[in-house]
């Protein structure tokens, strides 16, 4: 396993590199200071650790390499209603390309509502309008739900809900200039407002991107499975109003290994499939409590 004391340098030394190059090419604008091809070393360097360390295997196994996977941890759905799947770990691990911050297994839901495309549907993807409102999408303000009993040990919902990034130019914007900037600015920048509960069992869950001040929670509340905890928002590195979930085997999600999750009667909904979850299906995961094996 990957130590936490490498992790964090490895993370530390990533966030260097990417600001001597920024650094270096704001020098070379107004002075000749550097060599050009040298401007873009610590750009490489930065890749090089990104997609070295962060996608490396550590404690968890993705499926499909030698090996065996831990087993899922069964939990309830966050939400209810019907729901896309995107950048699912059903697909590929890790889903989103990485494994820093203990994402090797999260997943991405966007609400979809029935029957499309009738008012209220979700906006598609394009050139005009540049930006939306965060109101335009049905999985702004959806309540999100504890998955299992728990105990809440981490809020933060200060962060503001920004746009969206739905159009060509703004998913420039978002790649070039956005996602640069959160990732100089730590973990806090690229979840944006979140919750995490711990589920016992050196088992922890995140939801990322939580609206601001809808969180009903703070730490140290004991929650019951299918209790409200807050709102789908749209803060940090996100496109549009959408619930990233994950599981995790450390508290702080910098350090931490991803975990692979089943919900209940539901499964892990693969890239572009639409589920339905019940508010029952909630309720039958109370009492229970699902560790890794």
């Amino acid at each position: 396993m990957t130590s936490t004391f490498v992790r964090k340098l490895s993370a530390l030394a990533a966030r260097l590199c990417l600001l001597t190059f920024i650094g270096m090419l704001v020098t070379n604008v107004f002075v000749d200071y550097f060599a050009y091809w040298l401007t873009w070393i610590p750009l490489a360097l930065w890749l090089l650790i990104g997609f070295g360390v962060n996608r490396r295997r550590s404690g968890t196994k993705a499926a499909g390499v030698t090996g065996s996977a831990p087993e899922p941890v069964v939990t309830a759905a966050p939400v209810t209603g019907r729901w896309k799947a995107q950048n699912s770990p059903a697909d590929k691990v890790p889903s989103h390309g990485t494994r820093a911050y203990g994402q090797a297994y999260a997943i991405d839901i966007v609400a979809e509502p029935e029957p499309e495309p009738e008012p209220g549907a979700r906006p598609g993807f394009g050139w005009w309008p540049l930006a939306r409102g965060n109101a335009d999408f049905p999985a702004f303000g959806a309540p999100l739900f504890a998955v299992a009993d728990a105990t809440v040990v981490h809020t933060d919902d200060r962060q503001r809900d920004h746009l969206s990034r739905t159009s060509w130019p703004a998913v420039v914007y978002f790649f070039l200039v956005e996602g640069i900037g959160r990732t100089l600015g730590g973990a806090r920048r690229i979840i944006g407002n979140h919750v995490i509960l711990d589920l016992g069992g050196d088992t922890y869950a995140l939801y990322a991107h939580v609206r601001r001040g809808s969180l009903t929670v703070r730490p140290g509340d004991r929650v019951r499975a299918g209790q409200q905890l807050g709102q789908c928002g749209n803060s940090g590195n996100s496109t549009e109003p959408h619930v990233h979930f994950q599981l995790m085997d450390a508290v702080d999600c910098k350090t931490a290994d991803g975990l692979p999750f089943t919900w209940q009667d539901i499964g892990v909904p693969a890239n572009g499939e639409i589920f339905e979850a019940a508010p029952a299906a909630v309720a039958e995961t109370e009492g229970t409590v699902s560790g890794p094996a």
